[in-house]
């Protein structure tokens, strides 16, 4: 795979079944390593080294119902009292950030309500902190810190 714009983070990898697979520390298995997975999981080294978030409050590709329509999302961490702060959307390397890819997330968070939104390709980073009841967003250069 790739170098992304990420650190560099060391991950457990093993070949079975003629693919490569990668451990998913949250899951708590190895997944195919695709490269959305491969952007993934970078996402979830970063909240979890470089952010402090802990690993308890971080959910990875859960299904949702927006407009009786069965979705995915790709990364959520929660705050302690059950409110979602950050969602996240995962793009492989190859796909290119677009209005489209912030709609779907905008569509994700009319039923999850997170307070940030970030959205990454693993080469391009946008984060956004929401303001629900304006509903207006203001761009940020990252996504906050992990605090109590």
């Amino acid at each position: 795979m790739r170098p992304l714009n990420f650190p560099d983070y060391d991950f457990r990898l093993k070949n079975s079944e003629n693919s490569t697979h990668i451990y998913d520390v949250i899951r708590k298995k190895f997944v195919v390593l695709q490269p959305e997975e491969w952007v993934r999981q970078h996402v979830v080294k970063y909240l979890l080294v470089d952010k402090g978030y802990p690993k308890s409050l971080i959910n990875v590709e859960r299904q949702l119902t927006v407009n009786h329509l069965r979705k995915r999302y790709d990364v959520v961490v929660f705050k302690s009292n059950g409110h979602i702060d950050v969602l996240v959307e995962c793009k492989a390397p190859s796909i290119h950030i677009t209005q489209r890819t912030f709609d779907q997330i905008a569509r994700y968070n009319l039923q999850l309500q997170a307070d940030y939104l970030m959205v990454t390709n693993g080469l391009e980073h946008y984060c956004c902190k929401m303001d629900l009841d304006a509903e207006k967003y203001r761009f940020l250069t990252d996504i906050p810190e992990f605090s109590r």
